[in-house]
């Protein structure tokens, strides 16, 4: 298809498009990322028992599993189900006198809390938002529970039974959770989370007049606190260097505490104790990430593994054989729209499109009660999802299997995916190993993987993994490393093989937080050891060069950009804005700074609530066979597009990104191939920064051949751009449809247009005056000589390139 020029130029990229995740449930007052939140606060669906809680008599536990809740028989082994609904159930919790339980159901959209009668089985909500942790008064007459009005965040509240009327308990900025009722019907203890001074575990008199901290911790992701039936004591996990902890530490005496696990196997979550006082089950994965219930003395000691016999769905069950063409996505609902999920493996929740979904290697088991399934599958970001229906009978096994059909064949192009920022572990309920990475890369398509290692405040785990590379060619693995220093912005290291330190200072932080340090020296180092320096997240609003959005910008890097110490800026990322990072990316190249794009999308691995590992992602192209060391070149050399869907392949009279044409003030001939299993809203050709040709929106599934001519002006660069709707649909889990390929440079690579330069580099002595301007704010009383020389030269260059 061939589409004449247009003559319109238009500016950059409309102003009103994001891409920036931001939350799915309720948002909490702020929070500019919530992220966080729902990754760590909200409960997880999991294939083994997770939230044990205890009968009051002794003789059961009821827990999550599978999304619903299950009671467990202690005498028989014996797993009961006793919810059925289409939501996920979890954070059980009993009255007193075992009549009642209050639990959690999650719709994907909001919280609820529900009370159930454990003799009729009839349910009633309380309230829904993101409300959490319910727990009964002493007396049955009362639940308190967590969650957050508009405009507000998290806070405690009671709710009468009998008449419904609500009571705020708390009203501190910040998140309140987990609470729990002391049993002189005096004190309450309770979670708080970004209070000054870090994470803590705190006890207050329920009249408000008195409160003290009993724990105190930085970015405590999991950790749930439980108070003994006698309030004497409160067992808890706790994160340490080597992994997670669980301890005992008294409500009076809270200076000492108790290790109760001699030896962990893994993350100990959700903790409660037995009625009598003498146990505390806990929840813990295995290496298959399948959960299991385990209890421990309260005295410390081994963990003993409580045995679950069998599963007592309540109705018929049947079993699911499914195999599909490949490693493959997978989201299967019943009638109810309830998930089904298999026994092990990491189950995840994708925060954009509100589907819980797994990877299956090629064929899945799976037991689900009797009745139709509906399976969506999907393998990366060029395959349509493709839906089937299946009928599960009562005792029998279907044979059922699934293909994905990809729009384009990256391989067969010279095109290998690759993640640049993910995290495997960062502080998620289950501890992943390395090889834990294959299925969910496979699963995507993703070739190349280079998980980060990042600090979790003044934690800096994971370094034992830092050697590991897969053995497999593909997906290849190869860790990387950021350098975080949260004031000057966060540095990705790709392709060391020596870790850089310190990995963090600056402003907020306790060791090193004063040090007149550069981001350049980390992405030196970079250099010198082969690998490439990455600006991660660069930007998180739209337009980053209004009076407002010029403070986005991490103050050091327009700096460092025009030192040329900048090999890379991650264009596309879930967590910032690709509309406002290639705004600022604009004006590097216009500046004639040969910055090349890639792609990560920070997600943690290790995280129930997390987007898929390639959802924003680059295609590089090697020059020869595809090896570690040609795909690094070929990402450092600009041989590359990132996309959150579409795929782009251009080219300008046979030259590629990466590439150089002979010379510009010509008329050449382009052709533009768009592969997009998302809706796209336009298709530009962008020169300078301006587009000079469009193509009109398409509906996807779709390819597409396009070609045109345009005339070149005497320097600069050439570049394609695909821009696209919000993204509600799978195979994409960003959230906007967004594709961009690296530069193709006029005459020589790092050439400039004289008048794109000039504006270019008026915008970026603005961000560097608006930069600083922080740096002093933020150093005042601290002298900086060697960030402010680094300053004073940056802005002598960006004056020469505006002469």
């Amino acid at each position: 298809m061939s589409r004449n020029v247009l003559a319109a130029v238009c500016t950059c990229i409309p102003v009103v498009l994001s891409a920036q995740w931001t939350n799915r449930y309720p948002k909490n007052a702020g929070y500019n990322h919530q992220v966080y939140l729902e990754g760590y606060e909200l409960p997880i669906m999991a294939s083994g028992p997770i939230d044990p809680a205890p009968s009051p008599d002794g003789r059961s536990v009821v827990m999550a599993s599978r999304g619903w809740l299950w009671q467990l028989d202690l005498a028989t082994g014996r797993a009961q189900r006793i919810t059925s609904s289409g939501g996920v159930d979890s954070r059980p919790a009993w009255s007193r006198d075992g009549k009642l339980l209050a639990f959690v159901r999650d719709d994907s959209r909001t919280t609820a809390v529900v009370v159930r009668d454990m003799t009729t089985g009839v349910e009633r909500e309380l309230e829904r938002g993101l409300a959490l942790d319910p727990v009964f008064t002493a007396d049955g007459a009362s639940v308190v529970y967590a969650n957050v009005q508009p405009g507000g965040d998290l806070d405690l509240w009671r709710m009468e039974l009998s008449t419904g009327t609500r009571t705020r308990l708390t009203t501190d900025v910040g998140l309140e959770l987990r609470p729990q009722l002391h049993p002189d019907g005096t004190r309450l203890v309770y979670t708080s989370k970004t209070r000054a001074g870090g994470d803590q575990i705190r006890l207050r008199s329920l009249d408000g007049n008195a409160e003290s901290t009993l724990l105190v911790g930085n970015l405590l992701s999991q950790m749930r606190g439980s108070l003994s039936p006698n309030g004497a004591e409160l067992a808890y996990n706790w994160p340490n260097t080597g992994g997670w902890e669980l301890r005992l530490v008294s409500i009076d005496r809270p200076a000492a505490t108790t290790l109760l696990v001699a030896k962990p196997r893994g993350r100990p979550l959700t903790p409660a104790w037995s009625p009598d006082g003498r146990w505390i089950y806990f929840s813990q994965a295995d290496a298959q990430q399948q959960l299991h219930l385990f209890r421990v003395n309260r005295n410390g000691g081994d963990a003993q593994e409580v045995a679950i016999g069998s599963w007592d769905y309540g109705v018929p069950t049947g079993r699911l054989s499914l195999s599909s063409n490949g490693p493959t996505r997978l989201h299967i609902q019943d009638a109810s729209g309830h998930p089904i999920i298999p026994s092990t493996g990491m189950i995840r929740f994708d925060g954009q499109n509100g589907l819980i979904y797994f990877y299956s290697p090629g064929t899945t088991e799976i037991e689900a009660p009797a009745g139709p399934l509906e399976i969506t599958a999907v393998r990366g970001l060029t395959t349509p999802p493709t839906v089937s229906t299946v009928v599960v009978s009562a005792g029998g096994v279907v044979q059922a299997s699934i293909a994905t059909t990809s729009l384009w064949d990256a391989e067969r192009h010279g095109w290998y995916a690759g993640d640049h920022h993910f995290h495997l572990n960062y502080g998620g309920p289950i501890d992943l190993a390395p090889q834990d990475l294959a299925a969910p890369l496979a699963g995507e398509a993703v070739d190349v993987g280079t998980p980060m290692l990042a600090n979790l405040h003044n934690r800096f785990e994971n370094q034992e993994h830092w050697t590991y590379r897969s053995a497999a060619t593909r997906p290849l693995v190869v860790f990387a490393q950021e350098v975080r220093s949260h004031f000057l912005g966060h540095v990705g290291l790709v392709g060391t093989s020596e870790l850089f330190w310190p990995w963090v200072w600056g402003p907020g932080y306790e060791v090193h937080g004063r040090d007149d340090r550069l981001n350049a020296a980390p992405l030196a180092e970079a250099r010198r050891q082969g690998g490439a320096g990455i600006y991660v997240h660069p930007v998180f609003v739209r337009d980053p060069f209004s009076e407002q959005g010029l403070s986005s910008i991490p103050a050091e890097l327009v700096a460092d950009a025009v030192h040329g110490d900048v090999d890379l800026l991650e264009l596309v990322c879930l967590w910032s804005s690709e509309i406002g990072t290639t705004e600022l990316w604009y004006r590097l190249l216009n500046a004639g700074l040969p910055v090349m794009p890639s792609g990560g999308t920070d997600a943690m691995t290790d995280l129930h609530r997390t987007m898929a590992l390639g959802s924003a992602r680059v295609y590089v192209r090697p020059d020869g066979p595809f090896t570690w060391d040609s795909y690094l070149a070929g990402l450092k050399a600009g041989r590359s597009f990132v996309t959150t869907g579409p795929m782009v392949e251009l080219t300008v009279e046979s030259k590629q990104p990466g590439d150089v044409l002979a010379r510009g003030g010509r008329e050449v001939a382009f052709t533009l191939d768009v592969y997009s299993a998302m809706p796209v809203d336009s298709v530009a050709i962008v020169v300078n920064g301006r587009t000079l040709w469009s193509a009109p929106v398409m509906v996807a599934p779709f390819s597409q051949h396009l070609s045109g001519r345009f005339r070149l002006p005497a320097g600069g660069w050439v570049g394609a751009r695909v821009v696209g709707p919000v993204i509600d649909r799978w195979p994409a889990m960003a959230s906007r449809t967004f594709a961009h390929t690296a530069p193709i440079w006029i005459g020589t690579r790092g050439s400039t247009d004289a008048s794109s330069r000039h504006r270019a580099a008026a915008d970026l002595l603005r961000a560097l005056d608006n930069a600083e301007r922080r740096l002093d704010a933020a150093y005042a009383g601290t002298p900086t000589p060697v960030l402010k020389a680094h300053f004073a030269s940056a802005r002598e260059l960006i004056l020469s390139m505006a002469r």
